[in-house]
């Protein structure tokens, strides 16, 4: 630490003297009153680590200085306290790692040199899929599956476990990494043994998992972050980003009764989506936080991806305090993180000084109504009362290309199955079909709930929700309702805890009797592992091309990420998943409709069944203790039998065989110890030009892997049998299988087809349509790069690395799109793909592009160039030349980009300390 500004002073508390950086002492140079408490947390991170090369003086007078209305110019170097990863992106994470400890002898440097410098924690909670379901075996079965598919992969982590030093791992059937990180991982306050002194500082963390936003309502500054940034973070590389604007979200007032803060946050979602704060943090400040538990700031923090910003922070109060009580924390710590707080001007209460924002929303809580979000982004917020409406405004756009079957008659014994039945038969409609299934004989329509889940650590971590979907539960049971049979309900519970609670109240009883029983302990649903519907369902879907739904307490709703088959996705409470299972429809009002008939016959509305503030109340108060905490997180990274039976090698050096979950990349092959230069692209053809909002859920491999996709007619090839294929995120860790999934998605449109839906495109020389994959294995073969062209958002989702991993390794040199998601442009940077954008206004359409060009892209100027010239000529020769922006934003991203990437970067810089 240089301390150019004199800052670094002594702390007491609990007995002990903690070193750190004092923005009392900065504040005698520097007005600081008024500035946001994220930015003094980035603020303390510069002080703590000047150090006269990546961090100056000039950048901690940038902060201290903030112009709240100035465009971000200013380039600074964060560096997070730790790391928290999940096991679908952990995995490539750790791969990398294992690769580069390969590559780094290679380059005559030391294997134990890659080794994580900053703590890293990984929480296995993505694996678990929802095969059983409505059985109090459910859990069990999915377990034992989980294990059986994922013996590679934990055996795998077991080693990194073992040969990485920082680096632990939280087993399976434990819980959501971002529940767990707010429950027992958060410390709020780190500290650090640094050359014999004791450091105290903010908690603060990167995570490979974009909702790693929810640690932001306990006062924990955290983002997610590529799983290449991650790596980059973990081997004690600086993260480069531009002093952010600070969005200031004023909340007053307080909910009213029957509403939860599931419909506050689908409210702040489509608020702040509509302001614009993409790249932005979001604060919260405000009366109405001493009525916001902090089970609801952290919802609300959850689902800052959602909203497009950085972060969506809490400040450090009383409440942050009782939580750290309530989740068992040492009273050491409590009382570390109020002294550090109160010392450092980042305490909250009634006398603190209003922050200056860059701009200001208000939301009063009590102007707040029952929400869902639908059908097909979080941000697009229905009120309850017009969820029937949406249903009919979209379902015809659904159902244009249907086939309508006539005269067809009924099979359902023999096959089990279901049978379409056209108008003229049995008077059923259009959009109606019969199924049999499990002795009963129902119809299943347009509009029909066939997924109802509570998942996602967004709800499951708010008990008051949970409680409030178990008393929904409990008084619908009492009226003799339970789930519809074409419904397949189940609950993930974000941790061990919930499942305390949800017993300890009785509760757990009252929602198995309507249905809904625990399938595992991981997002489930929530990530589309919402496994396969039932034969007869699904039949039935398929032969009407039915528009059915899912209704699940998730924070994301994508096309085709819940189940393929289900065209319809809505966001919702954990209480009203209940409710629309019970309905079992989307066609239904149900603030006047009855949602079922009750066991004496009569009619049972929601409002008969919807609990009260105080009897949700009266549960939390009666049901949740530290001990609870205390008990479940005693050996967290210990394990249970199953686990600790894993096989798992020893070693520096991972020993890779022909598995094909884990497999060596070729990120290093042939590497130098000295990068090469950026050089124009020539000649390069597009592998897809897509429209707006494409997300990573359409870029990323994902969900389930078909037979007869590139990747399935690969794993055939290695002896898998279809039944053994897992998911795509279960085999990240594997690149021949990842690349061939990337632009996979079945609902994405790559226009330079007409009208096809899915991973296609058009290999211009032959005029072939291919899959992607295919098509990008014959351009290499030909020499030719490849380029992508998009819209606005691009990119917009969760965290995924293998979005850029993907395009990378399919021969992608850059992406123009009309604007990115922070995420994904760091993404593609980190990989060493080119991010431009078009100049405003313009895009592929307006230009004239059809993707069956040829383009050259100069100008680049080693990568030191902001914008670039492009020529595209047509084949006729005709040419059309503009210019775009090129998105490296700051020297340390352009240097990234002239090595080839961050992992290359780091590389080098570590073979050449140990050739020094």
């Amino acid at each position: 630490m240089k301390d150019s500004f004199s800052v670094r002073d002594t702390l007491q508390a609990n007995g002990k003297a903690y070193q750190f950086a004092s923005l009392t002492k900065l504040g005698r140079q520097f007005d600081l009153k008024r500035l946001p408490f994220s930015l003094k947390i980035l603020l303390e991170n510069l002080l703590r680590h000047e150090d006269g090369v990546n961090v100056t003086a000039k950048e901690i007078e940038a902060i201290a200085k903030w112009d709240a209305k100035a465009e971000p110019d200013t380039e600074i170097a964060f560096m997070p306290a730790r790391v928290v990863l999940q096991d679908f992106t952990g995995v490539p994470c750790v791969v990398d790692l294992a690769a580069m400890r390969d590559a780094v002898v290679k380059l005559g440097g030391d294997a134990t040199q890659i080794n994580p410098l900053a703590p890293a924690e990984l929480v296995i909670d993505h694996s678990v899929q929802v095969d059983a379901y409505g059985s109090a075996s459910a859990l069990e079965q999915n377990v034992e599956i989980e294990f059986e598919r994922n013996q590679e992969r934990y055996s795998f982590l077991r080693w990194g476990q073992k040969a990485f030093n920082n680096f632990k791992v939280v087993p399976p059937r434990t819980g959501i990494v971002h529940q767990v990180n707010l429950e027992h991982l958060a410390r709020v306050v780190f500290t650090n043994d640094a050359n014999g002194e004791n450091w105290a500082y903010p908690d603060t963390v990167f995570g490979t998992d974009s909702h790693t936003t929810m640690i932001n309502g306990i006062g924990v500054l955290g983002w997610g972050v590529g799983g290449i940034e991650a790596e980059a973070a973990m081997l004690g590389q600086p993260s480069s980003m531009l002093i952010p604007q600070v969005v200031g979200f004023k909340l007053t007032g307080k909910l009213n009764e029957g509403v939860t803060a599931t419909d506050l946050v689908l409210t702040v979602t489509q608020m702040l989506r509509k302001l614009g704060v993409v790249g932005k943090f979001v604060e919260f400040f405000g009366s109405g936080l001493k009525h916001l538990p902090l089970a609801d700031r952290a919802t609300i923090a959850n689902m800052a991806p959602e909203y497009g910003a950085t972060c969506g922070i809490f400040p450090i109060d009383q409440e942050a305090l009782n939580y750290l009580q309530l989740s068992g924390r040492s009273a050491e710590q409590i009382a570390l993180v109020e002294a550090y707080a109160k010392a450092q001007g980042m305490w909250h209460d009634e006398s603190s000084v209003e922050p200056v924002f860059t701009t200001t929303l208000e939301l009063d809580l009590a102007t707040v109504k029952p929400s869902l979000a639908g059908p097909k982004r979080p941000q697009d917020r229905v009120l309850l009362e017009g969820v029937q409406q949406s249903f009919h405004d979209v379902v015809g756009g659904l159902t244009t290309n249907r086939k309508t079957k006539n005269g067809d008659s009924a099979r359902f014994a023999n096959e089990g199955g279901a049978t379409a039945i056209g108008n003229e038969a049995n008077s059923v409609s259009e959009g109606t079909v019969r199924v049999a299934k499990d002795g009963e004989t129902f119809e299943l329509k347009d509009g029909s709930v066939v997924i109802a889940a509570i998942t996602s650590c967004t709800n499951t971590s708010n008990p008051a929700v949970m409680l409030g979907a178990g008393l929904v539960a409990k008084k619908a049971a009492a009226r003799g309702l339970k789930a519809k049979p074409w419904v397949k309900t189940s609950i993930g519970p974000g941790s061990l805890v919930v499942t305390d609670y949800l017993e300890k109240t009785g509760l757990m009883k009252e929602l198995e009797k309507v249905g809904f029983y625990i399938v595992g302990y991981g997002c489930t649903t929530c990530i589309g592992n919402s496994g396969p519907l039932p034969a007869e369902i699904s039949k039935g879907i398929a032969e009407g091309d039915l528009a059915v739904a899912s209704v699940l307490s998730g924070n994301r709703n994508f096309e085709g990420r819940v189940h393929p088959e289900v065209k319809m996705n809505y966001l919702a409470s954990p209480p009203l998943v209940v409710a629309y299972a019970l309905a079992g429809t989307l066609d239904i009002d149900l603030t006047k409709d009855a949602i079922g008939t009750g066991s004496d016959g009569q009619p049972v509305y929601l409002k008969d069944i919807w609990p009260t503030n105080q009897e949700i109340s009266d549960a939390i108060a009666g049901s949740i203790n530290a001990e609870m905490f205390n008990k479940n997180y005693a050996d967290v990274f210990k394990g249970d039998s199953r686990w600790n039976q894993i096989a798992s090698p020893d070693g520096a050096l991972f020993r890779w065989d022909d598995s094909t979950y884990i497999k060596n990349p070729p990120y290093f092959d042939g590497m130098s110890k000295e990068p090469g230069t950026v050089e124009d692209i020539h000649g390069a053809r597009a592998l897809g030009v897509f429209g707006d909002s494409i997300t990573t859920d359409h870029i990323s491999p994902a969900g389930s892997i078909k037979k007869d996709s590139p990747a399935g007619r690969f794993l055939i090839s290695k002896g898998v049998d279809p039944k053994d294929f897992n998911s795509y995120g279960s085999r990240r860790g594997n690149d021949d299988v990842m690349v061939r999934g990337t632009f996979a998605n079945i609902r994405i449109k790559n226009l330079m087809l007409d009208g096809v839906e899915g991973g296609y495109t058009l290999h211009v020389p032959s005029g072939e349509q291919l899959a992607i994959y295919d098509a990008a294995v014959k351009y290499k073969a030909e020499g030719t790069p490849l380029v992508v062209m998009a819209g606005k958002e691009y990119g917009t989702g969760s965290s995924r690395d293998w979005a850029a991993k993907g395009t990378l390794l399919l021969g992608v040199k850059a992406v123009i799109a009309e604007s990115f998601e922070r995420i994904h442009r760091s993404n593609l940077v980190g990989m060493g793909v080119l991010p431009c954008t078009f100049k405003a206004g313009q895009n592929a359409q307006s230009l004239g592009l059809t993707g069956k060009e040829s383009f050259d892209i100069t100008g680049l100027h080693g990568g030191e160039s902001k914008e670039a010239t492009v020529v595209a000529t047509a084949a006729d020769g005709s040419k059309k030349t503009f210019t775009v922006n090129v998105m490296l934003l700051t020297p340390k991203e352009r240097e990234f980009f002239r090595h080839g990437g961050i992992l290359q970067y780091v590389l080098r810089q570590l073979a050449g300390k140990k050739a020094a």
